[in-house]
């Protein structure tokens, strides 16, 4: 099978959560249901062992068999799997793009080195050198609220040279970050903030990595459909319509409070890793979020 391109990372992509039962280990019934629901909704890819999949606190046996699992199902259909390879140390990170590749990934998403303070040349000989050691296709993921480093456009645009790296998660919301980056050939340039993605979507950025799409992707994925369609009005409304959900996700650190509100959706169990702790929500706050989330679910 052909590998991916940049042309091919477009539209509403999720960074799946992990469900775990009480005791924190995986619950791979849950998992299977997760990606057979979003394959139905059309998402058109799904990230393994993202930040909101709790990536730093999941073992490589784990990441392996999550993505083992999230191939066999999106086999034969147009959902793409993306496994989260990043870390510190550049072998590492070539040792689990081998391991993705292994199990048939579509693509490993790269985040930048955290706790270390580098230099922007510093991070271009980074991912140059897993690039090179890489044979999956790679997508580059600038979080700077996370790891505290921000990959440069300017850096980006330099990275883009080369053959195998074809896009960016960009989730920094900032508009002429964005502008900057869609201006690079041949490279998708993905949103990765929930507030700001329909913005970003609507200068040229060719999609979005997603949390709310855990919980609600039917609906971001019809605001990417709509914006491609150039109905900007619509999706703008849509949008609108989103943001206090997209309030609630993010008013605690995620993953906690969307895993909250998916198990009190009863989509999920409530297993969370430590040190994270699940979000307490007052019944008013989430009601009806819930009972959206549920027919998104179950539709009739």
């Amino acid at each position: 099978m052909d590998q991916i391109q940049a042309k091919d990372l477009t539209g509403s992509m999720v960074a799946l959560v992990t469900p775990m039962h009480k005791d924190n280990s995986i619950n791979f019934s849950q998992w299977e249901k997760l990606i057979s629901w979003h394959i139905k909704c059309g998402t058109d890819a799904i990230v393994v062992a993202g930040t909101t999949g709790e990536s730093a606190l999941l073992n490589s046996k784990e990441i392996n068999a999550l993505t083992q699992a999230a191939v066999k199902l999106c086999q034969n259909t147009q959902t793409k799997v993306i496994v989260g390879t990043g870390a510190i140390e550049p072998e590492k990170v070539i040792q689990a793009n081998q391991q993705a590749a292994d199990s048939a990934a579509d693509a490993a998403l790269i985040v930048t080195p955290y706790y270390l303070l580098l230099s922007q040349q510093a991070l271009f000989e980074h991912f140059n050198h897993i690039a090179t050691q890489s044979s999956l296709p790679i997508i580059l993921y600038n979080v700077p609220s996370r790891t505290g480093m921000d990959l440069h456009a300017s850096t980006t645009a330099k990275l883009a040279e080369i053959e195998n790296i074809i896009g960016i998660k960009e989730a920094k919301a900032d508009m002429e970050r964005i502008k900057d980056l869609i201006k690079i050939k041949n490279f998708s340039v993905l949103s990765g903030d929930d507030h700001s993605f329909v913005d970003a979507m609507t200068l040229g950025a060719h999609g979005v990595i997603s949390v709310a799409a855990n919980a609600k992707p039917r609906t971001i994925k019809r605001a990417c459909n709509l914006i491609q369609l150039g109905n900007f009005t619509e999706a703008e409304q849509l949008n609108e319509q989103l943001k206090p959900f997209c309030d609630l996700l993010f008013h605690e650190p995620n993953p906690c409070p969307l895993k909250a509100i998916m198990t009190a959706a009863e989509i999920i169990d409530e297993g969370i890793r430590k040190p994270l702790i699940s979000t307490e929500f007052k019944s008013t706050q989430i009601n009806q979020h819930i009972e959206q989330i549920r027919q998104e679910f179950n539709p009739l």
